[in-house]
């Protein structure tokens, strides 16, 4: 079943050993500079997108990142759990979960996605625009993700909490993306106080190599060409749709709009390389938007480039991994 798409929405480095389904995959073959492909998906709600993406990374041999927003690991009816800065108990611009079920689903789905290989870092919780909050701000929302992904099991009366649950919140969800991309003084600030590894929220002018700033790692979204008139625009799935459509669901023309998609990530992935192999980094969201397009463009991309010997599909934390030394700021 199609979800309507969320018009609000917008636009862990891994420190404990792996578990074993990720040991035992297959060691990529060496290559002297491989391109990597970073592909993220934002909020990571329905379950059925879970199962979509994890069934693409099993066929393509790909990692992903999910940016979890906590809020979907909240019950709408106890959503006064949740206490974001500068405002009432109980607010989100993305809703709660609806259910305890969904939740318990939601749950099972990051632990499979985890023990897969797959990296789950933080989205914060409401979907707020903290473009000017202060770092406190900042800092109370990280806090408030943690202590919510850490009681996700009993505050829910979830039966079979995994004995590293709570280590893994602690400790390896470590990479950030801010919703919007709206980013500040302040985000930086707290993200660098409160231990988290990376941050995925700024935009470059073409894909560019990350760079290290105050111990922090920044990766940026691309802008890339797209369309008859080659335009710039974020390569992140709700900037295609409000590009093509203007936000509004025209279903006729799904076909039309995959294929553009499918278009400007191909040109840009070619164009790295050809070129200076810089990564090249997608973000998604959970939502289908213009009945499907960009997901089956994105899916249509990954099928093409994910096997080849010379490509890394791989999280973020993948990335700093594996990445030379003169790839991450020394």
């Amino acid at each position: 079943m199609l979800q309507s798409p969320v018009r609000t929405a917008c636009a862990a480095l891994a420190l404990t050993a792996l578990p074993a389904p990720l040991a035992a995959k297959d060691a990529p073959a060496p290559v002297d500079k491989p391109q990597y492909v970073i592909i993220s998906f934002d909020g990571a709600s329905h379950i059925e997108q879970w199962e979509r993406s994890r069934a693409l990374a099993r066929e393509t041999g790909a990692s992903f990142t999910y940016f979890l927003s906590c809020v979907f690991v909240v019950d709408k009816q106890h959503r006064a759990r949740y206490q974001p800065p500068e405002m009432a108990a109980g607010r989100s611009n993305v809703g709660f979960a609806q259910s305890r079920e969904e939740i318990e689903a939601r749950l099972d789905q990051v632990w499979t996605a985890r023990a897969e290989g797959h990296e789950i870092a933080s989205h914060g919780c409401g979907h707020f625009d903290g473009g000017a909050w202060s770092a406190s701000a900042w800092e109370q929302e990280f806090e408030q993700y943690k202590t919510l992904m850490r009681d996700a099991w009993s505050a829910n009366k979830i039966n079979g909490e995994p004995d590293e649950w709570k280590q893994f919140v602690d400790a390896e969800i470590r990479g950030f993306r801010a919703p919007y991309l709206s980013t500040g003084p302040g985000l930086f600030k707290a993200l660098a106080s409160t231990g988290f590894a990376y941050d995925a929220s700024t935009v470059s002018n073409g894909p560019a190599m990350p760079g290290r700033e105050s111990g922090l790692m920044r990766f940026s979204l691309p802008m890339i060409p797209e369309g008859p008139e080659q335009r710039p625009v974020i390569a992140m799935d709700y900037n295609l749709y409000v590009r093509h459509s203007g936000g509004e669901e025209q279903p006729a023309m799904a076909e039309a709009f995959a294929e553009r998609a499918y278009t400007a990530f191909k040109a840009a992935f070619d164009a790295q390389v050809k070129g200076e192999r810089i990564p090249l980094q997608i973000g998604y969201h959970f939502t289908l938007m213009n009945d499907g397009a960009y997901w089956n463009a994105l899916e249509r991309f990954a099928r093409e480039v994910c096997k080849r010997d010379d490509v890394r599909c791989v999280s973020y934390t993948d990335y700093l991994e594996q990445a030379p030394a003169e790839a991450l700021g020394g």
